[in-house]
């Protein structure tokens, strides 16, 4: 029995002369008086195999009647094609229809919008631009785990289901077994003691906290899985449910934090351009024309440091308006960051040490009173991409800080544990998976660069 060849491999290393068996869906199938060409795709690559059948196979009629999107398993001889663009084609010896596909079949050949294809999730990723994606984004998620071993990290799960609220927001799903209808409640509240748990618990929004107990142990650790945030936005960079890669390092400080966000993020703009060819080339001339040139740009760049200080002088004397306040002590909208990366630096650029007032309790207070070691890494197109901080390492400050934004040490006693007993400076910083996706394919919508997205209102498949 012949083994099945992946359509990759037969357009890559196959010989004109031999004889193989793919098995795929046809993505079109045309028929003329003589023959019949079907394009056969089983996800390997981008490309199709285009198969040849003549009248002579014995069940002709049946294959010049099959539709769209059947699977097939195609057993043939690989020879040299007539055709511009392919090298080869598989002249048909024999057919099987494994599964047919009648004219209903949602992805007929013509050109769907993105926002129809998110309504059939489940068939878009026959397509060709998400084909392209989840090859990418499967890649990619390989390479972040090699990038991490190579440098001794160990990998943490950390949990899904948590009582803390990492980032102090109060966007979290809430997780409970309690009767909705009817919860047992005390003094006219909900009683979370009788719940699961025995206590109020929520999907995590981050890994950081727990990764930082491992970095006091493990020194350097990361976690790469999903987060979810109960945030009623609807827009193009926002989903409820998405996968984040937090890197947590001891004995390290800000510029160690942001040169290793700087190995990273360049590392994998590499491995997309070296690795990913023929969907990069897709995604740059069909998405987002431009784009191999831009990652080509960041994958070389040496990233700008600039103080947060300097950026609002920057931004004051930028000869544009901007829609958004410039200040002192407000946080930095797109178009800001945008105009910073793109108009001022002419590339990546880290911007450092923001107002503590803005950002989360963990961040370390610098020496001024005003502000945290903390970096967010601006790339041209869509401003900010990673965010960390040098955590605060001093038991007392972390406390204080905890008081003057609203969280009660005692509810996170464990993690001022690692404060307490063998503290060291550490730091480190959190990328989206999603936001990684899109930027280095070129896709405007975070709904299109996970494979199920989910976002208020929206829990199909």
């Amino acid at each position: 029995m012949t083994a099945r060849t992946k359509v990759k491999q037969a357009l890559e290393t196959g010989k004109a002369g031999s004889t193989i068996l793919v098995k795929g869906w046809a993505r079109t199938v045309r028929n003329s008086k003589e023959v019949t060409f079907i394009s056969l795709n089983d996800g390997s690559c981008l490309s199709g195999i285009q198969v040849v059948v003549e009248p002579d196979l014995a069940n002709y009629e049946v294959i010049t009647g099959i539709g769209t999107g059947s699977a097939l398993a195609v057993t043939g001889l690989l020879q040299e094609s007539p055709a511009a663009g392919q090298a080869l084609e598989l002249k048909a010896q024999q057919i099987e229809v494994v599964g047919g596909a009648d004219q209903e079949y949602p992805m007929q050949k013509k050109r769907h919008t993105f926002e129809y294809l998110r309504t059939i999730a489940h068939l878009r990723v026959r397509s060709n631009t998400f084909g392209a994606v989840f090859r990418v984004r499967s890649a990619l998620a390989q390479e972040v785990h090699r990038f991490f071993a190579e440098r001794g990290f160990l990998y943490v799960h950390t949990p899904i289901i948590t009582g803390n609220d990492c980032e102090g927001a109060g966007e979290l799903f809430r997780v409970t077994t309690l009767d909705l209808a009817h919860p047992p409640l005390v003094d006219g509240a909900i009683d979370f003691s009788r719940d699961f748990f025995a206590t109020a618990t929520g999907l995590t929004v981050s890994g950081q906290l727990e990764g930082e107990l491992f970095a006091q142990a493990f020194s350097d650790i990361y976690t790469f899985g999903p987060t979810f945030r109960a945030e009623n936005s609807n827009t193009a960079r926002h989903a409820a449910e998405f996968w984040m890669i937090e890197p947590e390092m001891a004995f390290a400080d800000l510029a160690d934090d942001a040169d290793l966000a700087e190995a990273f993020f360049k590392r994998l703009c590499r491995f997309a351009l070296d690795n990913c060819g023929e969907d990069m080339n897709f995604f740059n001339t069909q998405i987002d024309k431009g784009l191999i040139q831009r990652i080509e740009a960041v994958a070389q760049a040496s990233f700008a440091r600039m103080d947060y200080g300097e950026a609002i002088e920057r931004l004051k004397k930028a000869p544009v308006s901007f829609q958004f306040p410039v200040e002192w002590g407000l946080d930095l909208q797109s178009e800001h960051e945008r105009y910073l990366t793109e108009q001022v630096v002419g590339g990546p650029v880290f911007i450092i040490n923001y107002p503590k007032d803005i950002k989360a309790f963990y961040m370390r207070q610098n020496d001024d009173g005003k502000t945290v070691a903390a970096m967010d890494l601006l790339v041209p197109k869509v401003g900010e991409i990673i965010g960390g901080s040098q955590r605060e390492e001093r038991l007392e400050l972390l406390e204080q800080r905890m008081l003057e934004t609203g969280i009660a040490p005692e509810s996170l006693s464990w993690y001022l544990d690692t404060r307490r007993w063998g503290s060291t400076p550490h730091a480190g910083f959190g990328l989206g998976f999603e936001r990684l996706i899109m930027y280095l394919t070129g896709m405007e919508n975070i709904r299109d660069v996970i494979p199920f997205p989910r976002t208020p209102r929206h829990a199909e498949f």
